[in-house]
């Protein structure tokens, strides 16, 4: 069997963390009616305010502007969002999220909490602590490379 340093299995390891961390928040949410390509967007575009461009909504959420048209389209289609012409640039469209959207999240939100306490059950709050540091720096470093690729490109 080949031995593998921490460094060698941190990559693997983490996507195959973060798949099953999503599929335990999708089978949890799914009381909500939203699917995890839903329930994500609203809730960023919740945290960001009202008013957020879709182009601006796109990159917060790490999504193309056609695929992000998609999802906010069921999300509009369900009365959990809804668009409106940008006034100071008539091809841009602002979200915003409706009264049910509001309801949606506060859901989202407990079902999360719920759902994140189970998970992080045992860990102590400096471990916790310690690794969204780490996240936050590694999240930097790969926003650097990517930003390097597209200069690049």
């Amino acid at each position: 069997m080949t031995s593998f340093s921490s460094r060698e299995r941190f990559g693997v390891q983490f996507v195959e963390l973060a798949r099953r961390w999503r599929r335990a928040l999708d089978h949890s949410l799914a009381q909500t009616g939203l699917t995890d390509a839903t329930w994500a967007p609203l809730l960023r575009l919740h945290e960001l305010g009202d008013g957020v461009q879709q182009k601006e909504l796109a990159l917060r959420v790490g999504l193309g502007e056609s695929s992000l048209v998609r999802l906010l389209d069921i999300l509009e289609h369900s009365g959990l969002i809804e668009r409106r012409a940008d006034a100071a640039d008539r091809r841009a469209k602002l979200i915003f999220v409706t009264d049910a959207g509001r309801a949606s999240v506060a859901q989202i939100r407990e079902v999360l909490a719920r759902v994140e306490t189970d998970i992080l059950l045992g860990l102590k709050d400096q471990d916790i602590e310690s690794m969204l540091h780490a996240f936050g720096r590694i999240g930097e470093r790969i926003q650097a490379i990517l930003d390097d690729k597209e200069r690049r490109a």
